[in-house]
């Protein structure tokens, strides 16, 4: 007896440290699944295509500031949903959508294009991938990964669960090291705003030569944000340390306020803290639609569904743009809006317990070809819808990266949003592969980032 528990025992650890999923399941990816975990087939009327390997990294032409031209530039809408004809479409829209139609019934429009799966990545990327889906596993109730070595991109790109599911978004490959300047605006009622200007970097351990890479075991990213505009906020300097388990090692953050010229430990920099020179409209964790640690949610996975989400949005990033040509009373302008027919992974976060959040559940859409949270329905300690979050993104295809062109938080109660991201009046376009050091990402290095 004793040796047939001694050998379950051994079997039980075994099992604990075997592949995610089997190798006969690995083996769907670039066969039946895309190499990121996607259904490859379309579906059966043929709105949703196959995914054929996405578009060629030259499908259009690349200004001399970076920004891309939009390869569907000659399509019309397929039609355009208003709020006469929203209940039409109900199904294949987020109570948060159909939510905006009724507060802004005149103004509010969702145009759907037809549906292109753009989305492709560089080989090593998918080679990560498949690695990731014999390897990892999730640990400490689902708030840490285990095994997750090397190029950490895509956790479980055939995941089991809600939290999996997360995880591949917050996972999901930026582009190695990313540099970026982007605009954010907060617009009163009536439309009016202030810009506040970002320099923002992104750079990942396994992408900076000199780190050492034992201390960053944990490590997911190094995220450095400089505010430079408006006046009153220019030189203000954000460091985060982002971790992979943070109930292991919470998220270490630092601000250097150039008005006191001091560098502080920042621990409201997380979860349902203020955004930054967010007017109090978004938390901590509705930037990139979702970040930090999931911990303080149970995730429950719903399962897949066919959406209309913010997708290849090219003509909302166009340089020929101003951010008042974007930035309108209630929404961004609609017509510069582009959405499409896609199958998302339906995923919903209610808050445990035992824990604390402004937002009591997130309703969540999670693209299937690139792992970006599309859209997001956020609700109140009452139950309450209250904010709306869209993702409106697009396929950098020179580089291979999927990333957000503009997020929009709505709030539905006051009548005022946030939108961060855009950069049409800048110089550049998004800097992707840059070269990061390590003396860049410590507390020392943000007093001489910071300008009074």
């Amino acid at each position: 007896m004793r040796k047939t528990i001694a050998v379950l025992a051994l079997s039980l650890l075994a099992s604990h440290v075997m592949a995610a999923v089997s190798p006969e399941e690995a083996a769907k990816l670039g066969t039946t699944l895309t190499p990121v975990g996607a259904e490859k087939a379309g579906n059966a009327d043929g709105s949703i295509p196959a995914w054929t390997g996405g578009i060629p990294k030259n499908a259009g032409a690349v200004d001399s500031k970076g920004f891309l031209a939009d390869p569907f530039a000659s399509e019309k809408p397929l039609f355009v949903i208003t709020a006469a004809t929203v209940d039409k479409y109900k199904d294949k829209l987020s109570d948060g959508q159909v939510a905006m139609f009724k507060r802004y019934p005149e103004t509010y429009k969702i145009p759907v294009y037809p549906s292109h799966r753009t989305v492709n990545l560089p080989p090593d990327i998918y080679e990560s991938i498949k690695r990731s889906a014999l390897n990892v596993k999730a640990i400490n109730d689902g708030n840490g990964l285990e095994n997750f070595t090397g190029n950490r991109y895509y956790a479980f790109p055939i995941p089991k669960n809600g939290v999996e599911v997360l995880w591949n978004h917050i996972t999901r490959y930026h582009g190695g090291n990313l540099r970026r300047i982007i605009t954010q605006a907060t617009p009163q009622t009536n439309g009016s705003y202030t810009p506040i200007r970002f320099e923002e970097e992104v750079a990942v351990p396994q992408a900076i030569p000199d780190i050492d890479q034992a201390k960053a075991a944990n490590v997911l990213s190094y995220f450095k944000q400089s505010v430079t505009a408006p006046a009153r906020l220019a030189g203000n300097v954000l460091l985060v340390h982002e971790t992979l388990d943070q109930v292991k090692e919470p998220r270490l953050a630092w601000i250097y306020n150039a008005g006191q010229r001091r560098v502080r430990r920042a621990p409201q920099v997380s979860y349902d803290g203020p955004g930054t020179a967010s007017d109090g409209l978004r938390t901590t964790d509705n930037f990139d639609m979702f970040s930090g640690a999931p911990d303080r949610y149970d995730w429950k996975l719903v399962g897949k569904k066919e959406m209309y989400i913010p997708y290849n949005s090219y003509k909302l990033d166009s340089p020929s743009l101003k951010y008042d040509d974007i930035i309108k009373a209630g929404h961004i302008n609609q017509d510069l809006t582009r959405y499409e027919l896609h199958r998302v992974w339906e995923v919903v976060g209610t808050v445990k317990p035992s824990e604390r959040h402004i937002y009591a559940k997130r309703h969540m859409y999670i693209d299937e070809d690139s792992w970006q949270v599309a859209l997001v329905d956020h609700y109140d300690g009452r139950g309450q819808l209250w904010r709306v979050a869209e993702g409106h993104s697009q396929f950098y295809y020179d580089h291979q990266v999927p990333a957000y062109t503009v997020e929009t938080l709505y709030d539905i109660i006051a009548g005022r949003y946030i939108a961060l991201g855009m950069k049409n009046e800048e110089k550049n376009s998004f800097v992707f592969g840059f070269a990061a050091k390590a003396a860049d990402y410590t507390p020392a290095a943000l007093r001489a980032e910071g300008v009074r």
